[in-house]
């Protein structure tokens, strides 16, 4: 293995350990990192992307392993070992092209580097024992074969019966294209497709979304041109479906109370073809200013961005607004086959705060909506208390009527985990 390669793996050593310190999501800090190390060609990049995520995803599958073979438990390693040993499990076991004696020399040069030379025997014995096992383990649970929290297999089996959360609990692993929205006041799909080809990226349409695309095959999002210029947003294809639900008419004012980082309120602005207007709010300046870049990037000229507390009441809008976008903070468990490390920090407490979080922003953002106007209300989960429960709450409490109403759940829908349910305001409350 080069001297580069080796980079590789201590990069890839650093962001496992912020992300398993708990400094930052492993979506947002790997993308720092490619933004950082843009001169690494595609190959390292590729490597270093699969390295992190796949040693994030599978990391009670690989502690399991560890367990199997080390005197010593995975939790009373030293942080820089139990991450060492858990990513050159990861490539023992999930990447195939690498030849296990060089998985474990590396490794060993690895502790080294870092400091930890005593320890070079215990790090080189345990790998070389992984190595040289051929029978497959045999895993005490769906939770350790799947690499999910006991307790989100459990709540997903009763949701949805066991059947179901099996699959969705495979989805996690499933490679997917990424999914983008092409800007229509920009460009067509048509010219979008032959555009990108000719910057040579892999590209399929999505059937039955106008709006929608899947890529492949390019390096760095920022080095295609296209997306440099605005023409197309990255946005899942369950994600895109918020704004076809609300359906915005020629002319409308929305608002979109929580709209970092601006795609959902995007999506409504090229809906109206730049007429109307769209106020995408949120609650700090920081996710304001993610959503500003965006509109800045793609041009669209019937947006504002005002940075407001969506559970503060703001009676300047009330009843202004004739569609009130609600894509709500919530779990994100619909969504852990692209945030692959929020599995083992959301919790069952957390999961109850925020449903009454959701209550209350729901609680007042409805007074935004004009008599006969629509409130979507959103979510990227699957849990049923934050979404069909929640639903029904505020419709027992709320001038509202329910017209439509979507669970998509990851391994059974094509696309990422995502509820919507559109809700109308009643001509007299």
């Amino acid at each position: 293995m080069t001297e580069r390669a080796v980079n590789v793996r201590a990069l890839a050593l650093e962001l496992l350990l912020e992300i398993t310190g708990g400094k930052l999501y492993s979506h947002t800090a790997l993308g720092g990192v490619l933004e950082k190390y843009q001169y690494l060609d595609k190959q390292d990049r590729a490597f270093l992307t699969r390295l992190t995520e796949g040693t994030v995803e599978r990391m009670l599958e690989l502690d399991y392993i560890l367990d199997q073979h080390s005197s010593v438990p995975v939790k009373r390693m030293k942080p820089v070992i139990r991450t060492i040993l858990r990513m050159s499990v990861y490539q023992l076991r999930y990447m195939d092209r690498i030849p296990d004696a060089a998985v474990c020399n590396e490794a060993v040069k690895l502790a080294q580097k870092k400091g930890f030379g005593s320890l070079k025997g215990f790090v080189n014995g345990v790998l070389r024992g992984i190595a040289r096992r051929k029978e497959p383990y045999s895993y005490p649970s769906p939770a350790v074969r799947y690499s999910t929290p006991e307790w989100i297999v459990r709540q997903w089996t009763e949701e949805y019966g066991e059947e179901t959360a099996v699959r969705m609990l495979e989805d996690q692993y499933r490679e997917k294209p990424l999914a983008v929205r092409v800007n229509l006041h920009r460009i067509t799909k048509a010219q979008l497709k032959e555009r990108l080809e000719a910057e040579g990226v892999r590209v399929q349409e999505v059937d039955g979304v106008d709006c929608a695309l899947t890529i492949e095959n390019y390096d760095y999002l920022r080095a295609v041109p296209s997306f440099r210029e605005g023409l197309f947003q990255v946005q899942d294809v369950s994600s895109m479906r918020a704004a076809l639900t609300a359906a915005p008419s020629p002319g409308d004012y929305c608002i979109d109370v929580c709209a970092a980082p601006g795609g959902k309120s995007l999506h409504l602005a090229d809906l109206m073809g730049g007429t109307g207007m769209v106020e995408a709010r949120d609650l700090t300046v920081q996710k304001t200013g993610r959503i500003q870049e965006n509109v800045d990037r793609t041009g669209v000229s019937n947006i504002k961005v005002v940075c407001m507390d969506a559970t503060v009441p703001d009676r300047a809008s009330f009843g202004k607004a004739d569609v009130v976008m609600a894509d709500l903070p919530c779990s994100g468990l619909g969504v852990l086959g692209r945030k692959r490390d929020l599995k083992y920090r959301m919790t069952p407490e957390q999961q109850r705060e925020l449903v009454k979080l959701q209550r209350r922003i729901l609680g007042t953002v409805w007074q935004y909506v004009k008599p006969g106007g629509t409130l979507l209300y959103s979510t990227c989960t699957v849990h049923k208390a934050e979404n069909e429960g929640n639903t029904e709450w505020f419709l027992a409490h709320h001038p509202f009527v329910l017209t439509e109403q979507v669970q998509m759940l990851p391994g059974i829908d094509p696309w990422d985990g995502f509820y919507i349910a559109k809700m109308e305001r009643k001509r007299h409350d």
